[in-house]
């Protein structure tokens, strides 16, 4: 098997929102693996979500992100004009602070070449040949990374966190997201197990694989 490629992410605020959440902008407590999966496309500079479809991802938690609740402007859209003023009202927004994690990236079954470890290697190695647009964030876009490196697999910094697929779990997160509609947005339920690992488990890795 070959070595995964692992990312230590810091970012101030996030807000991963609840996808069945409907009168206020709940957040799940972890980033959810489309989200993480979405935020490494935009590090390499890819716009086709599903040219790395077999990429595995494990999520390690190193932080317990504090949330808080803030009044903001949401679109929730009545009206078909867009900018008409129905469509946007004020509502309450969950916001997490404080949150560092690690990332393992695995594409050992991915098909595409380069694959997106290979891409993200390269991105660290060589940026000036990624053609990429707009900021890096992770969960919203006005949410930007303060940091993100690449680590080894014993670099230490806060007790680890990991998400940890399991069908009891109290965590349900979207690893596929449908931005047109949502009917083939998909999900798995996850726990949060803090132990010593220095490596993932083996239930820590998620397939990112799009459902057609």
């Amino acid at each position: 098997m070959i070595t995964p490629l692992i990312l230590y992410l810091d970012v101030p605020f996030a807000t991963f929102r609840e996808s069945h959440a409907r009168e206020m902008g709940k957040t799940y407590p972890v980033p959810p693996p489309s989200t993480v999966y979405g935020m490494l496309l935009s590090l390499v500079g890819e716009t086709n979500v599903y040219r790395h479809c077999g990429v595995e991802l494990a999520i390690a938690m190193l932080s317990k992100p504090e949330k808080s609740r803030i009044l903001r402007q949401m679109r929730r859209f009545k009206n078909t004009d867009f900018s008409h003023p129905e469509n946007i009202n004020p509502a309450y927004q969950e916001i997490l602070s404080n949150l560092k994690c690690m990332i393992w990236v695995r594409s050992d079954t991915e098909k595409s070449q380069p694959s997106l470890k290979e891409r993200i290697q390269l991105a660290f190695d060589h940026p000036e040949l990624v053609k990429r647009f707009g900021c890096l964030f992770l969960g919203e876009s006005d949410q930007l990374l303060k940091t993100i490196k690449l680590v080894p697999e014993d670099y230490l910094e806060g007790v680890r966190r990991w998400v940890i697929r399991d069908y009891r779990g109290e965590l349900t997160l979207p690893y596929w997201v449908d931005h047109v509609g949502s009917r083939n947005t998909r999900f798995l339920r996850y726990r949060v197990d803090e132990n010593s690992r220095l490596s993932p488990p083996d239930l820590a890795w998620t397939t990112i694989q799009s459902p057609i």
